[in-house]
């Protein structure tokens, strides 16, 4: 199975940039070679103008290789400068390489009755010197502005998902059915235990603060999601009583990691809305940490019909997590078992909430 050929390059724009630039060139050298003959004969203008942009074409490619290879070596932009100060001096020794065995095959197969002089020499150098210099500092420029480009478009796409974030968080928070559950139980609670129906009014008041204060947060620290975790759950507890069991084992010296803003409430939220809830099939969920990540299994026990609005909060924090950390997160599943892996995100400009 032979694998696909892929050409090195060093911008999306180098198909271009060669087309651009050869073609010229290869006028301009071929004047210099043939001089007024080779405007003036069609055969010549046309053949030599074809055969030397190929060969230039091929320098292209090839000097695009080693440009490639060197930024491989350097990447990072504070080793702009130290890559042109190789590049610019390897390329003009390249060039005067390529230009020698171009002039001395022309003039070995008499391409045209072409008779190699120094000063054809010296005029095509300085001319590549020329267009090498230009055609590095070009490319340097485009790929910035690529890198630019690229990074404009991640920071609207992450703005976009963290919109959808707060629009999926209010929806399922703020929505009449959840609402309405939530004050049902409330005046429930008012009349069998007034202490509980006090505790859940504060709780409430906590999720629906949260929700307001980390609405423009990139990131939060888990322990600050967990403390949220905690009322959000003390309310869905207070619903579903013996049919919805959380356990939470995370040690301390990650809690200080991060996450995004009402993940754990979305994966919550999915587990409730996509499985039944009952005191004779109770949901159990658990959070705990292996490593650097966060991990969140629940039981599963379908329901006939489920809302979509889970599997969205899911996708959504999926592709919050490649944004922000250029990694997955991983959902397994068994018959008895789903099981969601989070990497955790280092603690570098988080605001405290």
């Amino acid at each position: 199975m032979f694998k696909k050929l892929t050409i090195p390059t060093y911008t999306s724009k180098d198909f271009y940039i060669m087309v651009a630039t050869m073609f010229p060139m290869a006028i301009v050298l071929n004047y210099f070679l043939f001089n007024t003959r080779y405007f003036n004969n069609v055969i010549i203008f046309g053949v030599a103008t074809a055969v030397t942009f190929i060969l230039l074409s091929m320098a292209f490619l090839f000097y695009g290789f080693v440009a490639v290879s060197l930024r491989n070596r350097l990447p990072g932009d504070d080793q702009l400068w130290k890559r042109l100060a190789i590049c610019i001096p390897l390329f003009i020794l390249m060039s005067g390489v390529f230009i020698s065995i171009v002039l001395t095959s022309y003039d070995l197969i008499d391409f045209f009755g072409y008779d190699f002089h120094e000063t054809d020499f010296k005029k095509c150098f300085i001319s590549f010197i020329v267009i090498n210099i230009f055609l590095t500092f070009l490319h340097e420029g485009v790929s910035k502005f690529e890198k630019y480009k690229a990074t404009v478009t991640e920071t609207e796409q992450l703005k976009k998902e963290y919109m959808q974030s707060q629009l999926l968080g209010l929806k399922s928070q703020m929505n009449p059915h959840f609402l309405f559950n939530s004050l049902n139980t409330l005046s429930s609670l008012i009349q069998e235990d007034p202490g509980k129906a006090e505790d859940f009014l504060d709780h409430m008041s906590k999720v629906y603060r949260y929700l307001l204060r980390n609405n423009d947060e990139q990131l939060v620290s888990l322990e600050t999601e967990l403390v949220f975790i905690e009322s959000y759950y003390f309310l869905l507890k207070a619903r579903h009583t013996d049919g919805l069991h959380l356990l939470i084992d995370i040690p301390e010296e990650v809690l200080h990691q991060c996450i995004p803003p009402l993940t754990l409430q979305m994966i919550l939220e999915n587990a409730v809305n996509q499985n039944t809830v009952s005191k004779n099939t109770p949901l159990y969920i658990e959070v705990m940490s292996r490593e650097n990540n966060l991990i969140i299994k629940n039981t599963i026990q379908p329901k006939v019909n489920s809302t979509e609005i889970s599997e969205e909060g899911l996708e959504n924090i999926a592709n919050k997590f490649r944004l922000l950390c250029q990694q997955n997160i991983l959902i397994e599943e068994t018959v008895a078992e789903r099981t969601i892996q989070l990497p955790l995100i280092p603690n570098t400009e988080i605001v405290a909430a």
